[in-house]
């Protein structure tokens, strides 16, 4: 039997995957184990487990390299790969938001050429230019983008919200909410056919824990 691989973002959506994958009797213990490697292996079930870098699981996913990948919405948004998404797992909850100084509220549609930093560009243009019909300059950030409207570099941001405590220690408001993200199950094209069974038998052991959990 060929293995499975699965590709889980780093941190702490592998740590609440792992948890799932654990529930459904795989052998996560040597992922759990702190060390620098990067392929685990669970030799009963004939799965492989790769941590990698969350924005590059589509990727590895899209091409092959991995059967199955978790990872969250944005991520999914951002990239526009080409597999299928199976299941909202539910965990890792958070929301994609513009937000800016709370005197934009009622601006920011109303503006031409809006400056907007972010590090999820192709988000921030498919929900001004698709969704609020508005022409904007996007500004690419990699780093702490809460400081690009304190010091003029943009009028708003786009990221994502979890607590909004860190918007909020520097004057800035959620503005908008532009859609809620959360992780999810995705799978490549191929493998779904060439192991149709294997990976739903996945899927329905990760509906069932979801739907115990409700």
């Amino acid at each position: 039997m060929e293995y499975l691989t699965i590709a889980l973002a780093k941190g702490r959506l592998a740590e609440l995957a792992m948890d799932m994958f654990t529930a459904i009797g795989m052998d996560c213990s040597e992922m759990k184990e702190k060390s620098r490697k990067l392929i685990f292996t669970d030799e009963k079930n004939k799965v492989k487990f790769i941590l990698v870098k969350a924005s590059d699981v589509p990727t590895y996913v899209e091409y092959g390299a991995a059967d199955i990948g978790i990872v969250g919405k944005d991520t999914l948004l951002e990239e526009g790969r080409n597999l299928y998404e199976m299941i909202n797992l539910g965990f890792g909850k958070c929301r994609m938001c513009v937000c800016g100084k709370p005197e934009m509220k009622d601006k920011i549609f109303m503006m031409n050429n809006l400056k907007v930093a972010s590090k999820y560009t192709h988000i921030a243009e498919k929900f001004f230019r698709d969704e609020k019909g508005q022409t904007v300059e996007l500004i690419k950030l990699n780093g702490s983008v809460e400081l690009a409207p304190l010091v003029g570099l943009s009028d708003v941001i786009v990221d994502i919200v979890e607590s909004g405590k860190t918007l909020y220690e520097n004057g800035l408001d959620v503005l908008y909410e532009v859609c809620e993200l959360s992780a999810w199950f995705v799978v490549n094209r191929v493998s779904m056919k060439m192991h149709t069974e294997r990976i739903m038998n996945i899927v329905e052991g990760f509906n069932n824990i979801i739907s115990e959990e409700k």
